[in-house]
């Protein structure tokens, strides 16, 4: 499972996401970006975020 924590992105923010793949951890994160934080995810944004993915700790 690999996990973004939106708080890592720079944001005051305790939401996770989850998915099994980097792809649909960042279309979650987009998702999420747009709807609580008014942020629309460009492809340099999507690049940066992808760095901060990371695989759960079980």
């Amino acid at each position: 499972m690999k996990t973004l924590h939106c708080r890592d992105a720079g944001f005051d923010c305790e939401a996770v996401v989850r998915a099994d793949t980097d792809e649909e951890v960042l279309a979650q994160a987009a998702q999420h970006a747009q709807q609580v934080h008014g942020v629309t995810v460009t492809p340099e944004l999507a690049a940066g975020l992808k760095g901060l993915i990371h695989d759960e700790v079980a």
